[in-house]
């Protein structure tokens, strides 16, 4: 973690709504889904936030995660250094945010290298595995590992084709978005300009 003083005023407001979002339940599920992803004995970081933060810290966990969940020899991360360098950490970040967005995460769902490594905004890093535990549920290429109700299945896309005559045949159609005749009339309608007949 950086050497940064405690926040005042309006920063700490700001620090504290990020702060708010963290889910800890959501930490206890992303947790044991790490550890039965990777396949590892890996340590369980005890409850909270900080925890969580330093548990996955260095990088080497989260590039284990995203290598497993490609299949044997096709792995994005070919070294993974267990190394308490600041920048090295920092490095293995950047890697795995490379491989998840290569492997099918939003740029809009990833997060920051500092949210993670200086702690600033931990409920974006969960965001981030999120998106990667339900894209791999989605993928369902036989990667993942851990319970399927953990994470939402993505919507997958329905593509429609359409035939040249069907094309042609919508064509001669007026959508209802143009309006409608139906119900109208010119009965009661006298020509421009004639004045009204009050009786």
């Amino acid at each position: 973690m950086a050497n940064r003083g405690p926040s005042y005023g309006l920063s700490r407001e700001v620090q504290e709504k990020i702060e708010q979002k963290y889910d800890p339940e959501l930490e206890s599920r992303l947790v044991n889904w790490i550890i039965v992803q990777c396949g590892e004995q890996i340590e369980h970081p005890p409850p909270g936030r900080q925890h969580f933060q330093t548990w996955l810290m260095d990088g080497t966990l989260l590039c284990k995660l995203i290598n497993s969940l490609h299949p044997k020899g096709n792995e994005p991360i070919a070294k993974i250094s267990e190394s308490k360098m600041a920048f090295k950490q920092m490095e293995q970040i950047s890697q795995f945010l490379k491989a998840a967005e290569m492997y099918g995460v939003r740029t809009t769902d990833i997060f920051q290298t500092v949210d993670l490594w200086e702690g600033k905004d931990m409920a974006a890093v969960q965001r981030t595995l999120m998106a990667l535990g339900s894209l791999a549920i989605t993928k369902d290429d036989g990667c993942y590992k851990g319970d399927p109700s953990w994470f939402h299945r993505k919507a997958q896309q329905n593509r429609r084709g359409f035939s040249e005559e069907q094309l042609r045949q919508g064509q001669n159609v007026i959508g209802l978005q143009m309006g409608s005749n139906k119900g109208a009339s010119q009965s009661g309608m006298t020509g421009y300009g004639t004045p009204r007949q009050i009786i």
